[in-house]
């Protein structure tokens, strides 16, 4: 997880935000918990809806699943 964090602060940093979804995504799919996974896939939707990608319906879609609906 050390190389993601790492790549995760580079993309805060560049403001990448294409970048951050997909990090936070993975870092979603690399734990083992749903409140952890959760609150990855929050972030990544965040980023998403920011950037105004179709990745926001599916990481939307991912959240509900789980119980998590705003």
């Amino acid at each position: 997880m050390k190389d993601l964090d790492t790549r995760m602060i580079s993309a805060h940093e560049a403001r990448d935000r294409m970048a951050l979804i997909k990090l936070y995504s993975e870092a979603a799919d690399s734990v083992n918990d749903v409140d952890a996974s959760c609150f990855f896939l929050t972030h990544a939707y965040v980023f998403a809806l920011e950037a105004g990608t179709p990745d926001a319906a599916l990481l939307h879609q991912r959240l509900k699943r789980h119980g998590r609906e705003a």
